[in-house]
């Protein structure tokens, strides 16, 4: 065997967790539970709560995770620059030496805007997530159950909106093995991302959960809770979500 070819297979097994990409089957789930893969690196899920309560109330078998509303990245380079910030940020990170903490700045090019549904709450990719205009606190409760009828208890949470990230949603792989990672800038919501983190090193990175609960609270003020029940699918793959969910509080 080539050494080329050697080390690309070598690189591959230790990448093993970022590079999970095996296609999982669909799993079906009722209501309070939601089931998404979104490990593939170029697809945004996006889902709706207050159009998936609507929809349980009027089926009660009704499966919720058929609520997912799956939009491709495109990558492809924009004719100008709208001076937007919307693009592909490529930056050099230190894998294989300090981790991902150290990184540089390599190249921008912009892209049209990404596309997504009508109506949507908040959307994932991989370990990413964002929302359509809402604001999310972390709660010290571990189960919904737990979450207390209280109005005063949510008033008194650290709520938090979106922030322009333009190094965390990698989607761009072709040269990972040298370290190099094309991102989309976008608008990130760092408080419910915290739900699910990535850590190189070591090698293969480590996946951390933090299985609090979340509110997030929607612009019309209305409000959810969110729990990251587990981050994998039966086989294994990384960045397979299932979610405990209820809305309205």
């Amino acid at each position: 065997m080539p050494a080329a070819a050697i080390l690309l297979s070598a690189c591959e097994g230790i990448l093993g967790g970022i590079y999970d990409e095996v296609p999982d089957e669909t799993r079906p789930t009722v209501s309070g539970e939601l089931y998404i893969d979104a490990s593939d690196w170029e697809e945004w899920h996006y889902i709706d709560l207050p159009s998936l309560s609507d929809a349980v109330a009027a089926d009660p078998d009704y499966n919720t995770s058929s609520a997912w509303q799956t939009y491709i990245i495109d990558m492809t380079r924009a004719d100008e620059d709208d001076g937007s910030g919307r693009g592909i940020y490529t930056y050099w990170y230190d894998v294989f030496g300090e981790g991902i903490s150290r990184r540089e700045y390599r190249d921008f090019y912009p892209t049209a805007a990404q596309a997504e549904p009508e109506r949507w709450t908040f959307a994932v990719h991989r370990n990413n997530v964002r929302t359509n205009g809402c604001t999310v606190a972390a709660t010290r409760y571990g189960s919904l159950d737990e979450l207390p009828d209280d109005d005063n208890y949510y008033k008194s949470l650290e709520f938090k909106g979106d922030e322009w990230n333009e190094s965390d949603v990698w989607i761009d792989q072709d040269r990972m093995l040298l370290g190099i990672i094309g991102n989309q800038g976008s608008a990130v919501n760092t408080v419910l991302s915290s739900w699910l983190r990535i850590e190189i090193p070591p090698m293969p990175p480590s996946f951390t959960p933090d299985s609090r609960v979340f509110v997030i609270r929607l612009g019309d003020g209305t409000m959810g809770a969110l729990q990251l029940a587990d981050y994998q699918s039966a086989a294994g793959v990384k960045c397979c979500l299932s979610i405990k969910y209820r809305y309205p509080l």
